[in-house]
Order: structure tokens, then sequence, then C-alpha cells
């Protein structure tokens, strides 16, 4: 038997998420922009979590890792109980190579950045700060042209990419939070964040292989 909370009304996101790689151990999808990783507020049947399981018919399927709601790309789930802890701690232990892209058409940035920084985000602010301290957010911004970027995070703090981005003079765009907090309707989903996790690999812990997933997504 199993109980669930009333589930809230929910505005559908209506876009598709594409299953990129399945095997016994692990599904990997091309996660959308305004679509939550896993049920959290008022997110629950709108997830890539509920519909994987829905869809797929695999009820032990849980997320490896997380992307933001609004970050679309290469997302990871396990399959099943007895591997989920082993693929979990490969992505909390930085063992796991991610590069994402962005788009910012403001700025300039003429040379790679590493930027190093204490980012904190507390309960109840809907935006993280840097403070002074000891650093737990790397990130290596690099321009590509046209405004692109391609960012390599080394460490993984909840908005790291965005927070550094905006940091740099590049905030992102799209961005409903960096640098100033703007009123999104529900269901507004005319200005996507243009932040994509576009490839991520790892030497697969159970298969032994080395794994490279790239989202087939673009930026706007």
């Amino acid at each position: 038997m199993y109980w669930y909370r009333e589930l809230p009304a929910e505005v559908e996101v209506p876009f598709e998420m594409p299953v990129l790689y399945r095997d016994e151990n692990i599904v990997v999808v091309d996660k959308p922009h305004f679509l939550a990783t896993m049920p959290r507020g008022g997110h629950v049947v709108q997830t890539a979590l509920v519909r994987l399981r829905r869809s797929l018919e695999l009820w032990e399927l849980s997320p490896a890792h997380r992307l933001d709601r609004l970050t679309a790309g290469v997302l990871v789930f396990t399959a099943r109980r007895e591997v989920r802890g082993v693929y979990q701690t490969l992505f909390a232990s930085g063992a796991v190579s991610k590069t994402y892209l962005a788009r910012s058409s403001v700025g300039v940035l003429a040379e790679p950045v590493q930027r190093r920084s204490r980012i904190v985000k507390r309960r109840g602010s809907l935006q993280a700060v840097e403070e002074p301290g000891e650093v737990n957010a790397v990130s290596l911004v690099e321009p590509v042209g046209d405004g692109l970027f391609r960012l390599t995070p080394s460490t993984g703090r909840t908005h790291q990419l965005r927070v550094h981005t905006n940091a740099l003079g590049l905030p992102i765009d799209g961005d409903p939070l960096y640098p100033e907090i703007l009123d999104v309707a529900a269901g507004d989903f005319s200005t996507p964040l243009q932040l994509l996790a576009q490839r991520l690999s790892f030497v697969d812990p159970v298969a032994g292989q080395a794994r490279e997933f790239v989202s087939e997504r673009t930026l706007g």
C-alpha cells in the first residue's frame, strides 16, 4: 500500500524529454527547461522523475544528480535500487566531468577566467550569494563567440554557474533571479534560461566503461 499527499494543481510543462541512453542500470535523458528534476514544493507530477517513472514503468528510478528546474540538458537516473548508491556517490565525489553552455547578451569576456569564491544560499532566500571565506565554488568560464560561453564547474554549489557568470558581468539571458528577482507567472514558458548542461562524461562504476552523453538541444 502506498500513501501520497494530495497533489497540487500543476501547470503542464509542454516540452518533450528524449531518452539519450538506457541500460539495466541507468537512464539518461535530455531534460527540457522548466521541468524540475524531482518533486519539491509545488512541482510533483511535472518533474523529470515522475514523468519517467510513469512512461518507462521503472518505479525504482532515482536521480543520480540534479539540474535546476530552469536548466536544460543531460540528466542521469539510476534504474535499480541496488546500484543507486554507487552512482550517486560517483556524482557527489566530483569524478564526473560536466560542460555547460550559456548565452549572455550583456558584457564581454576576452579570455578564459576561473572564478573561485564562497557561495552561500540561505533557507528562505531565492538567491545564492558570494561571501568572504573559504572557497567552495570553482568555475571555468570560456568565451566561445556570438555571446556564448562554455562553463566547466569543478564543484556543484546551488546556482553556482548563474552566480559566477553574474559576478563576472555576464548574467545569463532569461534568468529570473540574477541579477534581479523577476516575477514570472506560472505557465509562462516564453523566456527559457539560456543555460544548457551540454556534455557529461564519467567512468561507469558498474560497467567499468567510459561514458559520454551530449545534449541534442541548442540555445536560442
